[in-house]
């Protein structure tokens, strides 16, 4: 993918630092070390350029949520020794990881709540130490679509009621939530679940919609919500202009709501790995299957309907999760990661 020349400095380019983790471990293959992801992101290089920073998933072994200040002014300055910064920040909401079920019982939304505290902690500490000047703290329902539709009305109440006391922990350190769409997440699992739950919520200045090309590529198909299919049942990849209707449709919807952005690729499949759930199957941005002509497809989130920059999105993030480790420790993957993520930027950013 060639580079334009265009040498705007915002949205500034991140990198995912949770590839490393999720969907590795026992029943899979080994985490990655967040200090080698720290170095592969810091080595890629483009003509010059390099990755602004990174995003964090607060669990270990990269970074506990349960971290001392002192813990976090190492990891302030090791990510600043390789010349990054800290952006958004991933919360350990889910049962296993000191967490539970934004719709469960008392216990699970009071451990929610909780770890949506450690995490916003952390957050704040990390902007107070100078290494983390913008980003959000990521959340979702940490419940199944599945569970979730044995009563939907019922768990989307809960599961708003639950969001609503998070944002009023994160109001208090100074932090805003995105909830990031997936297929399989209850109550979020499609475009139409994820509107009409932030709208329940409606605390726009605190909670947002984080956006992940992959999976929202999967809501237009109403994968696990048929009934909320965009595309038709006889669409065919081939068909472009359907599917960039489709694409307008959904982002006319949730874009005003999306605080937080990821760029990635997906091949029009569902995948899992480790313990994650089947999900929006993310490729690699040159990926010969890949549906998403990714330049093209990132201006529906960061341009408006008339096609202006909204510039309301300060970093924009790679996300490529369940990569095998041989793919993800070739320093030529980042490489092309990041000279997709700046052609992004020359395309629909700015300079600030």
């Amino acid at each position: 993918m060639s580079v334009p020349s265009l040498h705007h400095n915002f949205p500034r380019v991140h990198n995912a630092m949770w590839p490393g983790l999720v969907g590795k471990g026992p029943d899979s293959e080994p985490p990655i070390g967040l200090d080698t992801m720290l170095r592969l992101t810091a080595a890629a290089e483009v003509d010059g350029a390099r990755f602004d920073g990174v995003d964090l998933f607060l669990f270990d072994p990269h970074v506990s949520i349960d971290a001392s200040d002192d813990d976090l002014a190492r990891l302030a300055d090791d990510v600043r020794a390789l010349g990054l910064e800290v952006g958004s920040v991933v919360a350990p909401v889910w049962q296993g990881t000191g967490g539970g079920s934004a719709m469960g019982n008392t216990d699970d939304r009071r451990l929610f709540v909780k770890q949506v505290r450690k995490a916003c902690r952390i957050a704040r500490k990390l902007r107070e130490l100078g290494a983390r000047p913008y980003g959000i703290v990521r959340i979702d329902s940490a419940a199944s679509p599945a569970e979730w539709a044995k009563d939907p009305v019922r768990y989307t109440r809960l599961i708003a009621q639950t969001f609503r006391e998070a944002c009023e922990v994160a109001g208090g350190f100074g932090e805003r939530l995105a909830a990031e769409g997936e297929i399989c997440w209850g109550g979020m699992h499609s475009w139409r679940r994820m509107l009409e739950l932030l709208e329940l919520v409606d605390q726009p200045r605190t909670l947002g919609f984080q956006a992940d090309m992959a999976h929202t590529l999967l809501f237009t198909l109403g994968y696990n919500a048929p009934e909320d299919r965009i595309l038709p049942e006889d669409f065919e990849w081939r068909q472009t202009e359907r599917l960039q209707t489709a694409l307008r449709e959904l982002t006319a919807a949730l874009r005003p709501w999306t605080i937080d952005f990821h760029v990635a690729q997906n091949d029009g499949t569902v995948h899992g790995s480790g313990s994650h759930d089947k999900t929006g199957h993310h490729c690699l941005p040159d990926d010969p299957n890949g549906k998403l002509e990714i330049v093209r497809d990132a201006g529906h989130w960061l341009r408006d309907e008339r096609g202006r920059l909204t510039k309301s999105i300060r970093h924009i993030c790679w996300d490529g999760c369940m990569f095998p480790n041989a793919v993800m420790m070739e320093q030529g993957t980042w490489n092309g990661i990041l000279a997709a993520m700046l052609a992004v930027r020359a395309a629909h950013g700015w300079q600030g």
